[in-house]
């Protein structure tokens, strides 16, 4: 475990990070996926009041953190014809399993199945960004999925105890962080796909 203070240090990286995609977003070069971006908004209060409930700690404004920072990209897309990835059969049927997962989650009583619920929500929320990243990496921005990396890292190492309820939320989003930075980052797609050598 490390200083609690660190969160304050997590929390910036997240300002940060989501600066920068917003300014990318309102420049027209980065287009956010909204149905990942609503629902990891969505997916980031729900949890922040799980934890409250379960006494998580200070680690739980990071939750709230994860669950603001997405609406604010949300609303910076809004007035930008440009500022929004076009959405397809794929992203629909995600956020219907995503919301479906959600609904789940709030419905069932026992703790464990219910986070195992909430993960497989997420991670349906998630998908439509991981594909945009591996299909048109130009559409997002490295940088914010790196400082997402870095605050969900300090984020479990100021956990005192580590427990599923604390440990499952930013530990799923550090995977998907690493995930989309990694495809963004090194052009992982159109490297596979062999279009960065036919362009060169």
């Amino acid at each position: 475990m490390i200083d609690p203070r660190f969160l304050l240090v997590a929390a910036t990286l997240s300002i940060v990070g989501i600066g920068g995609y917003v300014r990318d977003v309102l420049r027209g070069s980065t287009t956010p996926n909204r149905v990942t971006w609503t629902l990891w908004g969505v997916e980031g209060l729900l949890i922040f009041g799980v934890e409250i409930q379960v006494h998580v700690g200070p680690a739980a404004l990071m939750s709230l953190v994860f669950g603001l920072v997405p609406l604010v990209v949300v609303a910076a897309s809004l007035p930008h014809r440009h500022g929004r990835w076009r959405l397809g059969p794929f992203d629909v049927v995600c956020a219907m399993a995503s919301v479906v997962g959600l609904v789940a989650w709030a419905l069932i009583r026992d703790a464990t199945p219910a986070l195992v619920v909430f993960v497989l929500a997420d991670q349906a929320a998630g998908l439509p960004t991981v594909r945009k990243a591996w299909l048109a990496p130009g559409s997002e921005t490295a940088w914010t999925y790196l400082t997402g990396v870095a605050n969900t890292t300090l984020t479990l190492l100021v956990l005192r105890h580590w427990t599923t309820a604390g440990v499952l939320f930013p530990g799923v989003i550090w995977v998907d962080d690493v995930i989309i930075w990694l495809l963004v980052a090194f052009e992982v797609g159109p490297r596979w796909r062999g279009e960065l050598a036919v362009a060169a």
